[in-house]
């Protein structure tokens, strides 16, 4: 893992000069994750964020009738972590698990308030990252209250095609609220189109 991808990733997203980058970036530490091992387990403080250099992971929770609920889905070049648990300092109330083989960089929770207070780029980056998350977690909701199975599997395969390339269709089906024979029929009935 080289860390030249994430300082040009953060330059990407964040205007800043190369020294507040270096700042930034030099906190970051590497971590591999093999496929099934688990970043985050419920009942467990999320203490890290990380980037994913490469890799795919997903967040689940159990149902009240102990069924496996996939809630989110990480693919490369975002950031994964449960944020209720990492700003509030609650324990988890959901998995994080690696779907493939990962590499990620993380930084802790303790460095990214340190970083908040030192590096305003990166404060106003956490600030607009907080409001596309919620936008992004409103929009899941409703989506679930509004939409057909069938809708939200356009949203899906338009928004983010990638994840059918490495997720299981079981996780894609729980994900979109549905049973895998639907998600299969209606696969079927796109592939027609």
């Amino acid at each position: 893992m080289d860390k030249d991808n994430l300082m040009q990733f953060v330059r990407k997203i964040l205007p800043m000069s190369r020294d507040k980058a270096e700042q930034l970036v030099e906190k970051f530490q590497p971590m591999k994750i093999g496929k099934h091992e688990y970043l985050l387990k419920a009942g467990k403080v999320c203490s890290e964020t990380h980037f994913i250099e490469s890799g795919t992971l997903r967040a689940y929770t159990y149902d009240l009738d102990g069924n496996e609920v996939t809630t989110a889905f990480y693919v490369k070049h975002t950031f994964a972590a449960d944020l209720l648990s990492f700003f509030k300092r609650d324990p988890a109330k959901e998995y994080i698990q690696a779907i493939t083989d990962c590499e990620t960089w993380y930084l802790t929770y303790e460095d990214m308030q340190a970083n908040f207070h030192t590096i305003p780029e990166f404060r106003e980056y956490g600030r607009l990252n907080i409001v596309e998350q919620y936008s992004q977690l409103k929009e899941r909701m409703l989506s679930m209250l509004q939409e057909t199975a069938e809708q939200r599997y356009s949203r899906l395969i338009s928004s983010s095609p990638e994840i059918f390339q490495e997720v299981p269709l079981k996780y894609i089906a729980s994900y979109l609220g549905i049973a895998d024979t639907s998600l299969s029929r209606i696969r079927k009935e796109f592939a027609k189109k």
